[in-house]
């Protein structure tokens, strides 16, 4: 999970960058390799799987949940007693899960089935994202926790652009679920103590943002996938280039099976600790949410991350981009009517 806003790292240099200073690279290098190489002894402190209190009063979205780590929380949130809906592109392939799950939760013992369904989601789609949040919000139910846990990494691939004119990384890891989470905001008040939990990639320490040139057409930079994801997660997700998987598959103590991966979504959604780590945070201006690492422990986010300014523009032109006014969080925090590009006016 991560935010970024923090008062400690302020870029001074007014001159336009176009590109991570050496040694930031290098230090964001680092730490790609840091947690690598030893998230495993990092994290020995916790359980397999992560023990969950009762979550019977809960009702969670989660993307992409059909396959990795999205469906490992899931499964294991819906386990707990939470109401799960899995938003997912695949609903044939979402509700062969949900059967295969209720019939090895029936197989050992449980009288009463799992409370989880699927909805139609699909983030190259903005279009789709207005569906989805419209035909939820018709409910009036109140929703507790948001996991923003699909995304993508097309590694080696040409640019490819989404239906609505952007650089599909983009689209899929940083603008949809920025449209969902504001959108899905009147159903997230209606509940106590809501989350949004965005699940990221320890890439982004190595990510450059060009608030200016988010979807890669201005050649100024040359575009590769490697580029294109961890600027879109430090925009903002499970995937990690292949290259970073081929040294999982080469040591395979260091490797995380879903099971293990899922842990820091699942703490993040249901900890009381989580609040405590956001209280820590705040400052006099605004708030600021935790990042979780794999060991479930805050940590710091890239350094690039922590440039105010920076996150102030791209905040700006993700608004802009999504088709939404740049005063639509606090409106829809007012409950009132917010005009979108990708559908009718929004409430």
């Amino acid at each position: 999970m991560k935010r970024m806003m923090s008062n400690e790292i302020v870029s001074s240099n007014k001159t336009k960058k176009d590109g991570l200073r050496w040694m930031v690279w290098l230090r964001g290098w680092v730490n790609v390799l840091q947690e690598i190489l030893l998230q495993r002894i990092m994290a020995s402190h916790l359980h397999n799987p992560f023990p969950l209190p009762p979550l019977n009063n809960l009702t969670c979205i989660v993307t992409g949940s059909t396959s990795g780590i999205g469906s490992e929380t899931a499964r294991q949130l819906a386990e707990a007693g939470a109401h799960v809906v899995m938003a997912v592109r695949n609903i044939k392939a979402a509700h062969e899960l949900i059967q295969q799950w209720q019939t090895k939760y029936y197989s050992s013992g449980k009288r009463h089935p799992l409370n989880i369904q699927a909805m139609e989601l699909d983030l190259l789609s903005l279009n789709s994202v207005m569906r989805f949040s419209n035909a939820w919000n018709a409910r009036l139910s109140p929703l507790h926790v948001l996991i923003n846990n699909a995304g993508m990494f097309s590694m080696g691939g040409a640019q490819k652009f989404s239906e609505d004119g952007y650089e599909q990384h983009l689209q899929v890891n940083h603008l949809a679920p920025a449209l969902l989470s504001l959108l899905l905001l009147p159903s997230l008040i209606r509940a106590s103590q809501s989350r949004i939990i965005s699940v990221n990639s320890v890439i982004h320490y190595v990510g450059f943002v060009d608030p200016n040139d988010l979807n890669f057409v201005s050649g100024k930079r040359k575009f590769s996938s490697l580029e294109g994801y961890s600027s879109s997660k430090l925009a903002q997700t499970r995937d990690l280039p292949r290259f970073i998987q081929d040294i999982y598959s080469a040591l395979p103590y260091i490797s995380y099976s879903p099971q293990e991966g899922c842990r820091s979504s699942v703490f993040s959604a249901t900890d009381s600790q989580i609040q405590i780590y956001c209280e820590k945070l705040k400052t006099d201006k605004k708030s600021v949410c935790a990042f979780i690492s794999q060991s479930c422990q805050p940590t710091n986010s890239s350094e690039e991350a922590h440039n105010v300014e920076t996150s102030s523009k791209v905040w700006e032109k993700t608004i802009e981009l999504i088709g939404l006014p740049l005063n639509s969080l606090e409106m829809l925090i007012e409950g009132e009517e917010v005009p979108c590009r990708y559908g009718n006016s929004y409430q």
